[in-house]
């Protein structure tokens, strides 16, 4: 028989860590905060912080132009609300969270850098949720920060405190609710079809080309006064939802068809559906990656 050889192990010099060895939790915290931080391009190359910062600068010039005219001109209140400006820049978040949920979510399953992710201890699950929690954050922040540039503006211009500060937490509700639900399919998108261009077109199309089409059947139905069937429609997306919930709760945001009585609670239930099942199917993905 050949003679088997044993293995050998090497001292290279290297120092040794006998210190303390940090656990899920901490491995979990700096994963969410390095998402947070890629989600706008830092810590990246200096063109992936172009798309993410032009957008933002988009979504927030805006709200600091109208904190200029309201601040030299007298004014009862502002032109908008808060939940009302965020309707508005809709777009602008969508573009934002299709453009940079395939950074947090395709780039490690395409490269299979998951593996040192899911190496001990870190669950898949873990992962998944730290994920999904960087860009929920991430689009939190995106569209939060304009409306406190409205709220400082509106403060400024005199308005009542009292009236404003409940006005903003009613939209902070509402962004949250929307940052969950944007944040799960985008990221269940991008973690599905793991080329970049794939996912940014499937976002695009769950974020903007649907809610345009329920916007219009939703117009249709008003005209021909169906406003049942425009009701309906308003739960298929998610930023329908979220206008209509804000038209019920008096956020300052009209639609076509509102919802009242049972359909409110029919809204917040489905959005908050849309939230769950779109994290549950990240998590989904991730473990069956993690067990390949």
């Amino acid at each position: 028989m050949a003679d088997q050889r044993a293995g050998v192990i090497h001292d290279l010099g290297y120092r040794h860590y006998d210190g303390p060895r940090d656990g899920v939790a901490t491995i979990a915290r700096t994963l969410f905060v390095t998402g947070l931080r890629h989600a706008f391009g830092l810590g990246r190359s200096g063109r992936s912080k172009i798309l993410p910062f032009l957008l933002l600068g988009i979504a927030v010039v805006p709200a600091a132009v109208v904190v200029g005219v309201v601040t030299f001109l007298p004014v009862s209140e502002l032109p908008l609300t808060y939940a009302g400006y965020t309707n508005q820049i809709q777009l602008v978040v969508s573009l934002f969270a299709a453009a940079q949920a395939p950074v947090l979510f395709s780039r490690d399953l395409r490269h299979r850098s998951i593996v040192l992710y899911l190496a001990r201890p870190l669950p898949a699950h873990v992962l998944a949720l730290t994920r999904w929690f960087s860009l929920t954050t991430a689009l939190l922040v995106f569209m939060l920060l304009p409306a406190l540039v409205l709220y400082v503006g509106g403060l400024l211009a005199g308005l009542d405190v009292g009236g404003q500060t409940v006005d903003l937490l009613k939209a902070v509700a509402l962004l949250v609710l929307v940052a969950a639900m944007v944040a799960g399919i985008t990221g269940f998108i991008s973690s599905v079809s793991l080329r970049r261009g794939f996912a940014v077109v499937g976002s695009i199309v769950a974020l903007v080309v649907v809610p345009g089409v329920v916007t219009a059947v939703q117009a249709i139905a008003s005209e021909e006064g169906a406003d049942e069937v425009g009701v309906a429609a308003g739960l298929a997306s998610p930023w329908s939802l979220n206008s209509g919930l804000a038209d019920a709760w008096g956020a300052g945001v009209t639609v076509f068809t509102p919802p009242t009585g049972a359909w409110v609670a029919a809204y917040v239930v489905v959005a908050l559906l849309v939230a769950a099942l779109g994290l549950a199917a990240i998590v989904a993905r991730f473990l069956r990656v993690g067990s390949q």
